[in-house]
């Protein structure tokens, strides 16, 4: 019996992080859990497509955007379970054996991971905090806290929207009620909130939510996003 599970990663200029991320990784793949790894590189100028060979994984390109990289590398995948995951995004030790209870007891439920940055302080416990009772209370877990999805859900919720931006949020909403957080870290970058502050990035963040939810465009969100 093949693996059951597929990891599907977007990039972009992701090389820096990508080692990280597989090592973290390898706990499912020697536990026969991990059937592929499938990066969707959205045309990246480093040597992210080189590491991806090196790693063995499954390579597809297309535009650049985050969604459409997802939807595009789910279509490239066999697996009977998808593991969405950032390619900035380390999961905790422990997650293969989580990941396959959780296949094996909620087939009928997503499952998303505690996030948690990788920084010390007051400022990266707190927020992450919030976004997890976020995650819990609202139904509203972000991509970078992984999704673990059958490929049956995310067929009946529609797939992954095909959007540059809140492609997350639109499919956790399709998902309302049928989502589950798995007792696991999923260890996420602190690169931008130090580069810019992380009161000022997390209000950002806030008001990208309320303009999306306020009917502003995906597309002239990304653009203010990547400001």
């Amino acid at each position: 019996m093949r693996a059951p599970l597929s990891i599907v990663i977007p990039t972009l200029n992701a090389g820096d992080d990508l080692p990280a991320t597989a090592d973290a990784l390898l706990g499912g793949a020697t536990s026969g859990l991990v059937r592929e790894l499938v990066i969707s590189d959205g045309g990246s100028k480093d040597d992210t497509l080189e590491i991806a060979k090196e790693l063995g994984a499954v390579s597809v390109t297309g535009p650049a955007g985050r969604g459409g990289q997802l939807a595009h590398g789910v279509a490239a995948s066999t697996g009977e379970w998808l593991l969405l995951l950032h390619a900035d995004t380390h999961l905790a030790e422990g997650w293969a054996r989580l990941a396959h209870d959780h296949m094996t007891e909620h087939a009928d439920k997503a499952g998303w991971f505690r996030l948690r940055f990788r920084a010390d302080g007051f400022a990266p416990a707190f927020i992450a905090r919030g976004a997890n009772l976020r995650s819990r209370y609202l139904g509203l877990p972000y991509g970078d806290q992984g999704l673990l999805i059958s490929r049956r859900l995310l067929d009946a919720v529609g797939g992954v929207p095909a959007m540059p931006l809140m492609e997350d949020v639109v499919l956790a909403r399709a998902l309302k009620g049928r989502l589950r957080g798995l007792d696991c870290d999923a260890l996420t970058s602190a690169a931008r909130y130090e580069r810019e502050g992380w009161i000022k990035r997390t209000a950002s963040n806030l008001g990208t939510l309320t303009r999306f939810f306020l009917g502003v465009s995906p597309e002239a969100l990304k653009a203010r996003y990547e400001k």
